[in-house]
Order: C-alpha cells, then structure tokens, then sequence
C-alpha cells in the first residue's frame, strides 16, 4: 500500500470557516491514551461511519482504536446541513435493469431502514441533539419539474410506500414564504438534528464503550504482516487484526483501490444572523428541511431554535473556501427569499461529501481491508447505519449484511481520485438551472399579466 507523502501533514485551518454547530460546543477530544499498538480493530476515520463501527466493535469486546488525521468532528460530520433523509439515489427502476426486481427493491428498502434505524438509535442512546422527524419540503424550480416531480413521488408512493403530500403552488405559503418555486412535495419522514451535537453524542458513547480516539494522527501506511496489518502513524505503529477505513469524502492515497471510487465533492454552507420571529415565521412556517429540483441542488432550513436561516449548496464549478463561497450563498438565498437581502451571515464554512460512479453507498472489504463510504449526499442517516452494519459485519453478526454487499464498486479509467471531470459538469448544471429558472419565472410573468 502507498503512503499519504505530503498529506500527512495537517492541513491548514484557514479554510475550516466559522462553523455554526460548534458554537458553544463541548470540546471535541480525543481520549487522553493512545494510540494502542496491538488492537483487534483499527478505525482509520473519525465521522459518523467509523465512530459507528467503533460502537459496535467495542461493546462486543474488540479492543479498537480510532485515529484521524484531524482533530474529532473536523470533517463534514459536524458540517453539513444537518438534514435526514432515506435517499437512494437511483430509482427502482434503473436498479431493476442492473440488478433485478428483487435485489432493486432490496436496496431502496436499505434507504428507509436507514431512517428508521437513525430514529431508534438517537432515542434508544438518548442523544441530545434536537433529533425531530419534521418532513422535507422538496421545491420543484420549474411546473416542468413539478409534474415531473408529482409523477415521480406518486409512483414512490404506490411501489414502496412512501409518504408524501403534493404542495400545488397557491398553497406553497404553508411549507415555504417564497413565490420563486412552482410547488412541490412534502416527504413525511424526512428528519433533522443539531449535526455536531450528534457527534458530540457518538463521540461520548465510542469513549464509554472503550474505544481508544486518537485524532492529529494520520495513518502515514498500511502494511500486511502475516494474519494482521501494520499501521504507520506519526505517534507509533499500531498492529490490528482488522483494519475499517471510514473516511469518504476525505479519503486519501493511503488507500488508492479505494481512492479510485470515491468522488470528494465540497459544499457550502452560511448561517444568517438573527431574524425577527415574524420573519421566520412567514419564511419558515413548518420546521421542515427543505431542499430543490436544481442540478445544483439547494439546501436550507430554520436553525433548531429558529432564529437564523442554514443555507448550503454548491456555489462554484471550482473548490473555493467559505471566504469567497459566502457571497455568493448569500446571493442564492436572496434569489429565493428577498426579505434577508438586509440581514448579513455570521458563519460560512465547507465540508466534503463523496459521490460514486453509481450513486450508491457502498460498503465491504478489499485486500482484507473493510470500508463504508460513498453517501452520495445523504450521509447523516446512510454513514450512521452503514457504519453500524459495517461493525456488525467485522464482529460475524449476521444482521450486518446489507443489500449493498455484493456490489461492484466502480471506477473509471484515468480517474485516480482528483475529480478533473467535476467544474466542467458543474458549469453545465448551474447554466442550465439558470436557464431553466428564467424561463419559468418569464412565463409565469407572462400568464400573471394575460
């Protein structure tokens, strides 16, 4: 296996941004030991997934032993948007081309055993962190994608039983104070929480149930020495029977096979500064997540106490830092709402989440090697039960198996795990999204004035 080279080195705070989760935050710490140097588990990753797998793991009896090359809750586990979903992204019919109705109906399901997995685990570990099953309200950006999006959510309806309720535009007021989008649909168990406070949660229950967390330690190298590996850390070797590498988004050389399937992919985040109740109240009437048709989807919701509004998505073809990302959040939220165009952000930050070739998670091993990565986007719900059921599988559990097992994990010829495809694909998208958007608000314009 090949070494990290320069990236071991922590990389710079400057573009970490302000992040609105973390304040006020109990301190993110390792335990006060480590790392171990012989263990039975070796976690390389500190996010939801190896935190995960470590809890489960460790109440089994396995000596294990967490490091990262950051500091706990570093990455996008106490960055993102905080929004829960049961997204599978392809549909159940494209997975029956590939895969057969069976095994097709068997991966959706994962989605939503998913949802209700994350439901029971927060109130089962009585985790303080404002968890509510509060719906999504998915806003179509043009009546093109309103029909189709009706269309879509009505079949989801009758072939896997999903609850929804269809929102026509003259009655979009009651989930959303805007007029920029042409209705949509309300998903009934969507779901959200406080992101860091959940880690902060996990964090605690892996260090109850013994788990060593070493963070500010990079895995420099992985070897095989007979029946176990050698990990190369800055702070010592450590000797593990089985080694779970659960870095996603920031997964790196250390594992090119794996390297090779992922997609790192920033997004981007702001928080406003506080806005009158009356305010977020008519923008905001439910506390639904929201989120939208675009390519270049949006992403927004109330904060937990409603006093400011959490925007994100992707604001660039290129990665940039939340210096320059900020603005241009701002101006996107402005679009849909033009009462905060006189409120400022006092938070914007980034995080990476990982795409795949097919859109799907994937778990497994490879070279003896386990791993879980690739949520495509729905990482609090899909890391969190896959990271689970990836330590359930370590420990010979049959209840970790998953329909994603058998799964070929795809990559692409030329691709060695710098996305060089990714700004053209993103310029494409935000044009025609805009293009779109004119268009639908032209028309309307042009109906309203007949």
């Amino acid at each position: 296996m090949s070494k990290f080279g320069n990236e071991a080195s922590l990389q710079s705070k400057s573009t970490d941004g302000n992040v609105y989760w973390l304040d006020g935050l109990a301190p993110l710490t390792s335990t006060k030991a480590g790392p171990l140097r012989s263990v039975d588990v070796a976690v390389i990753g500190s996010g939801y997934t190896g935190l995960h797998a470590a809890i489960v793991t460790a109440r089994a009896g396995r000596s294990t032993q967490v490091i990262d090359k950051h500091m706990p809750g570093w990455g996008c586990s106490t960055r993102n948007g905080g929004q829960i979903s049961s997204s599978i992204k392809p549909t159940l019919a494209a997975l029956t081309r590939k895969y057969g109705a069976n095994h097709a109906m068997a991966i959706r399901d994962e989605g939503y055993k998913s949802l209700d997995w994350i439901d029971n685990f927060i109130t089962t570990e009585n985790i303080d962190c404002h968890y509510k099953k509060c719906g999504r309200f998915h806003a179509a950006h043009t009546p093109t994608h309103f029909d189709e999006l009706v269309r879509d959510t009505q079949k989801l309806g009758r072939e896997e039983g999903v609850e929804f309720k269809i929102v026509p535009r003259n009655e979009q007021h009651k989930e959303l104070g805007t007029d920029s989008y042409f209705g949509g649909v309300m998903l009934t168990n969507h779901a959200s929480l406080d992101p860091a406070k959940y880690y902060l949660g996990l964090l605690s229950k892996a260090k109850l149930a013994g788990a060593q967390i070493t963070g500010g330690c990079p895995a420099q190298d992985i070897q095989k020495d007979g029946e176990a590996f050698i990990v190369t850390t800055p702070k010592g070797e450590i000797r593990a029977k089985n080694i779970i590498i659960a870095t996603n988004g920031y997964t790196t050389n250390l594992v090119p096979w794996v390297r090779r399937r992922i997609i790192p992919i920033g997004t981007y985040m702001i928080a406003t500064e506080p806005v009158p109740n009356a305010l977020m109240d008519k923008l905001f009437p439910t506390d639904r997540v929201v989120s939208d048709t675009c390519k270049v989807i949006y992403y927004y919701r109330p904060s937990p106490d409603r006093t400011r509004v959490l925007f994100g998505g992707r604001v660039s073809a290129d990665e940039t830092n939340p210096t320059l990302s900020g603005p241009k959040l701002k101006n996107d939220m402005c679009r849909i709402f033009p009462e905060l165009a006189n409120y400022d952000y006092t938070h914007s930050w980034t995080g990476t989440v990982a795409f795949t070739f097919d859109t799907l998670p994937h778990l497994g091993s490879h070279n003896g090697i386990y791993y879980a990565m690739g949520y495509c986007g729905s990482g609090i719900g899909l890391s969190s039960y896959l990271g689970s059921r990836l330590g359930q599988q370590l420990i010979g559990n049959p209840e970790g198996d998953t329909a994603f097992d058998s799964l070929r994990f795809q990559t692409r010829p030329l691709y060695f795990g710098k996305p060089w495809f990714l700004p053209s694909i993103v310029r494409w998208y935000r044009f025609r999204d805009k293009i779109q958007i004119k268009r639908a608000i032209s028309r309307s314009k042009t109906i309203s004035d007949l």
